[in-house]
């Protein structure tokens, strides 16, 4: 049986493991938190290479990719290093093709998305979802300033995401990971702000960590696009009066895992390094197992139906 574990930064209150079967062969998935610490998740990741058959690394990006260059975060270089048997991945090769994927098939089967106001709490580290949210024709707005620097200023172009991606990230990707994204026991906490924005928007997309740190009590009627979801944020959306979730990862075990999880499964079956994974192969194997977005109803009392039902 092949395992596929991810190590976060996050909180190890969200562990969670999962055996699931892909393509006839069982696979266990697990997700392991170190409540922030990057050491931990070092030694961890050396106790277990080569042992398991793929790393995700969660709670931290290794790379964020904008204006078709890619940026490498100090902090994830640091943990991606102790892999030396094992693969390991951050989950943006799906943030490259399964969200792009999952945004069409909402504007196709779901909604569409021309004219909807969206929120996207930051684009940078989810640029797929963004570009294909915009080549839809949403109305959005880019949070990247506001909940990532705290500086108050939304962006309306994706234009301008482009430009502060190249005047920004290199230096940005070399500050410590903890300044920009909440860790640990940051992820348990929430401090509202921004949240004109939230009321203003029809869907809330991007990171959910981000989304629900931020967040006002009440979102009644909205849509949220995210994945990495756990019962307990099913149970906080269903009493802030969320209308509608989508995840682009599918539900395993009652929670939807990390696309850097999702990633190493892939990069597992395919018996393949993660270098020489392509878009165009990410894409062979989405279609291969069959990863469709989970969908949940919430003002209409109809939990738990799916894309592929």
């Amino acid at each position: 049986m092949k395992r596929i574990v991810s190590v976060s930064l996050g909180s190890s209150k969200r562990n969670s493991t999962a055996t699931v079967t892909i393509l006839g062969e069982e696979v266990t998935v697990e997700r392991i938190g170190t409540n922030g610490s990057i050491e931990k998740a070092i030694a961890l990741i050396k106790e277990l290479d080569g042992k398991v058959d793929a790393f995700g690394m969660g709670g931290i990006d290794l790379y964020v990719h904008a204006s078709g260059r890619r940026y490498a975060f100090r902090d994830a270089r640091r943990i991606a290093a102790a892999a030396t048997r094992s693969p390991i991945v951050d989950g943006s090769g799906l943030k490259n093709t399964l969200e792009r994927r999952t945004v069409h098939w909402v504007n196709e089967n779901l909604m569409p998305l021309r004219g909807k106001r969206v929120l996207m709490t930051a684009a940078v580290d989810r640029f797929g979802m963004a570009e294909a949210l915009d080549s839809v024709g949403a109305d959005i707005v880019f949070g990247d300033l506001m909940f990532a620097l705290g500086i108050p200023i939304p962006i309306r172009r994706f234009r301008t995401i482009h430009i502060l991606a190249r005047l920004l990230l290199p230096i940005i990707t070399q500050l410590p990971f903890t300044w920009l994204y909440p860790t640990g026991a940051k992820q348990e906490s929430r401090e509202p702000k921004f949240t004109e924005y939230y009321q203003w928007a029809d869907v809330i997309a991007g990171d959910w960590l981000y989304i629900r740190r931020h967040a006002p009590d009440r979102l009644p009627g909205k849509t949220i696009l995210t994945n990495t979801v756990t019962p307990a944020d099913i149970e906080w959306m269903r009493q802030a009066g969320v209308a509608t979730l989508v995840t682009t990862t599918p539900n395993l075990g009652g929670r939807s895992f990390g696309t850097n999880l999702m990633e190493g499964l892939i990069v597992a079956a395919a018996g393949r390094k993660p270098e020489e994974m392509s878009p165009a192969d990410y894409e062979h194997w989405l279609d291969r197992i069959g990863f469709a977005p989970r969908v949940e109803h919430f003002a209409a009392a109809r939990s738990g139906s799916a894309a592929s039902d």
